[in-house]
């Protein structure tokens, strides 16, 4: 059976508004409310475009079949981490609470950065997090993941003349 995400109707503008310093943030979760799930068990990823002022709402990515969190690594569990890292395409950094080795080492070479999570927590309280490191000096590891970001202006906006 085929793992097909469901994609919210969240409006496509979302997008085209992150910033220079933004970046576009996936979290693991089974309830669409917190950060609570292990990336092969997440039902959902919310996906959002954060600054360290502001933050978007872009889209959540439902998943049909998800991991038994079973530890077994099966051919299919790897052909569903895969689509499930082709969906997060465009996402700078994903928060889980787990990730196996080597699914962290595909996430990682599809340019996107892992975060583990050791305790379930609300998405607001990611952003926050995220908002803060952010607006204050950011640890090499974020610097490296804005580095590689794609900057997208909003200069466009302001040009009405």
């Amino acid at each position: 059976m085929a793992m097909q995400p469901n994609r919210s109707d969240a409006p496509a503008a979302g997008r085209e508004r992150r910033g220079a310093a933004a970046l576009r943030v996936a979290i693991a979760s089974r309830d669409g409310v917190s950060l609570n799930a292990h990336f092969g068990s997440a039902e959902k990823f919310i996906v959002y475009d954060v600054s360290s002022t502001n933050h978007t709402f872009v889209e959540t990515i439902e998943m049909r079949e998800v991991s038994d969190e079973s530890g077994d690594h099966k051919a299919e569990s790897e052909d569903k981490n895969a689509r499930k890292i082709a969906l997060l395409s465009g996402c700078n950094i994903v928060f889980v609470l787990a990730i196996g080795g080597p699914v962290a080492a595909k996430v990682i070479q599809a340019k996107i950065h892992p975060i583990k999570i050791a305790e379930p927590e609300t998405v607001e309280s990611v952003i926050a997090k995220v908002q803060g490191l952010l607006a204050s000096e950011p640890p090499p590891w974020l610097r490296k993941v804005l580095a590689t970001a794609p900057s997208r202006s909003m200069q466009f906006l302001d040009d009405d003349e």
